[in-house]
């Protein structure tokens, strides 16, 4: 897990996804076999996550813990764009089980947690590399899964 600056995601959301602004957080995919057990990489931007959460009323830490969160279940191949509201039924329940705010998915659907600076989570294009089950669960074509939303 990389925890960074805004302009570093800014490069991986431009190099990866053709997309030149920054983004909260990037999830990549393990390449299969590459190697047991890794599912993946996370970018997170700290300055996005502490502007968030003070925008929301939580901490910068516990920002960090929803992204990261909302990153392992796209590696774990989940994808709330495609799946008809199993990812946030998914992230909603463990996001409650530990104790966190509320969750990047519950953002976008509640008009009372005002204008947040996130961008929409999205992957990398099948181009960057071929995902594993995560590409057969989700069928986005993705390989960064831009921790989506």
């Amino acid at each position: 897990m990389l925890v960074t600056s805004s302009r570093e995601l800014k490069g991986l959301n431009h190099r990866f996804r053709g997309k030149n602004k920054p983004t909260d957080v990037l999830s990549f995919p393990a390449i299969p076999g590459l190697m047991r057990g890794f599912a993946g990489d996370v970018a997170i931007s700290a300055e996005i996550a502490t502007r968030n959460a003070r925008q929301l009323g939580h901490t910068a830490a516990d920002e960090i813990r929803i992204l990261t969160l909302h990153a392992m279940l796209h590696l774990a191949g989940y994808d709330h764009e495609l799946d008809n509201g199993e990812m946030a039924r998914k992230e909603a329940s463990l996001r409650k089980s530990l104790g966190l705010p509320v969750g990047l998915i519950e953002r976008r659907k509640r008009p009372d947690r005002g204008k947040v600076l996130m961008g929409k989570s999205e992957s990398l294009p099948n181009s960057v590399r071929s995902r594993g089950p995560a590409v057969k669960r989700t069928g986005s074509g993705s390989r960064a899964t831009r921790a989506s939303r």
